[in-house]
């Protein structure tokens, strides 16, 4: 009889890549996966370790599933991923109900270590980081009609709240012919919509060539026949040039969507980040981006309670969200990482000023999402069906301007058969506090 696994993957797409490629070594090896994990013999915590948000989150599944252990539904915990990577021993010391804790580098080894901890063996390997490979086959997680596409992994940009180069390492591109042969495959298998993913997706190839190759990847990508869209998440302003957003407008397979992260738009406490550029430069790149792409949509995401950052700066921040109107927003209160710079610098804000302003800013965007959806009324949009609502009694779906898994929906009716995957027609009759709602054409 063949070992049962199930996996909990958390935190980012690229986390979820791991874990697709981790699941399809399982099943390759005649192991059979589970979606309910809590009947599973084995069960993996995929883990993020990002901020501290993440690590709570990544604790609690660890001793939900520790409790069921005890209980006797489950047989075995596996801990892989980032907090795995970077809290080695603390993990293996204070989660002793773990059976294995596994780096990033043993992520090849999952087979293996199931049959060692299956066989009554705890396991730990930290191997380096340069035994795990970001290319093999992938079980898709996601629905069959989108796929999360990584063109890369680790960072150089070295920002000082973050602790992603000391987890995952420095820039690791993958070679663009492997790059589009996933993708082909993924095509052939009905995804429709390809979501490229990377720490930083703006500097694939700068490590092997000394420059972007993101939009010669682009071009090679838009010859699949049947792909539908591609979207770019993770896109750093200051990696933005002149070539890519030339790509995106030529070429219509791109959606009109640019997550472009800012973080903030103070010069001085970008600058203490080590990032790039200041709210001049910054102004200067949105009004060009909706120049070059003029119904683009601009998604950002920025951090507040930086060390050091004034009423001023944050006035400042506040005045540039205004003025730059970003569709789709998120952000979160700064979260010191041991290990980084900022972490030890001095004037650290207090947790109740950095979560007043996360709130003040996320009820500022409240009102430039509602504006943006009332404008949709009347309108005719492309959607990308998802699913049916059996409590709204409606299909949802996305249109170009929504990234999945982040972004809102657009429900409606229809007196035609749908099936997820298909793109319909839709126009909007009304919006409700983030979502829109229509009937097919």
């Amino acid at each position: 009889m063949s070992i049962k696994v199930g996996m909990v993957s958390l935190g980012c797409p690229k986390n979820q890549m791991d874990a697709e490629l981790m699941l399809a070594k399982l099943q390759n090896a005649g192991m059979t996966i589970t979606a309910e994990s809590g009947l599973a013999e084995v069960v993996i915590v995929n883990t993020c370790g990002f901020i501290g948000d993440a690590k709570r989150e990544a604790i609690e599944n660890i001793l939900e599933f520790a409790k069921l252990k005890e209980e006797g539904q489950i047989k075995k915990i596996i801990v892989t991923g980032c907090l795995a990577e970077r809290y080695q021993e603390e993990l293996c010391r204070e989660l002793p109900e773990c059976d294995a804790v596994l780096g990033l580098g043993a992520n090849a080894d999952i087979v293996e270590t199931v049959q060692r901890v299956m066989a009554g063996e705890t396991v730990k390997s930290f191997p380096s980081l340069d035994t795990w490979s970001l290319d093999g086959d992938r079980l898709q997680t996601t629905p069959d009609f989108f796929a999360y596409l990584r063109v890369g992994d680790g960072c150089n940009n070295c920002c000082t709240y973050c602790a992603i180069p000391l987890i995952r390492g420095g820039l690791r591109s993958r070679a663009m012919d492997d790059v589009v042969a996933e993708a082909e495959d993924l095509v052939k298998n009905g995804v429709r919509e390809l979501v490229l993913v990377a720490q930083d997706t703006t500097l694939y190839g700068t490590d092997v060539a000394g420059k972007s190759l993101l939009p010669q990847l682009l071009d090679r990508l838009c010859e699949i026949e049947d792909l539908r869209w591609i979207r770019l998440l993770y896109c750093y302003p200051e990696h933005i040039t002149e070539e890519l957003l030339d790509t995106m407008a030529r070429q219509e397979k791109i959606v009109n969507y640019l997550d472009m992260p800012i973080q903030h738009a103070s010069g001085k406490v970008l600058a203490a980040m080590n990032r790039q550029g200041d709210r001049e430069t910054l102004t200067a790149l949105v009004k060009h981006i909706r120049e070059k792409l003029p119904d683009v949509v601009l998604r950002t995401t920025v951090m507040v309670g930086f060390p050091g950052e004034t009423k001023q700066d944050f006035a400042e921040l506040c005045e540039f969200l205004k003025e730059a109107r970003f569709e789709r927003l998120g952000c979160f209160a700064y979260s010191p990482e041991e290990g980084t710079a900022a972490a030890t610098m001095p004037d650290q804000v207090s947790d109740k000023l950095k979560n007043r302003r996360r709130d003040i800013v996320l009820q500022s965007q409240e009102r430039v999402a509602a504006e943006y959806n009332e404008a949709q009324i009347g309108k005719t949009v492309e959607v990308l069906v998802e699913s049916f609502d059996r409590y709204a009694e409606c299909w949802f779906g996305r249109t170009y301007a929504d990234a999945p898994d982040i972004d809102t929906k657009v429900f409606f009716t229809t007196k035609t058969r749908v099936v997820p995957g298909d793109f319909v027609q839709v126009q909007v009759t009304d919006c409700l506090e983030f979502d829109l709602v229509g009937e097919r054409v």
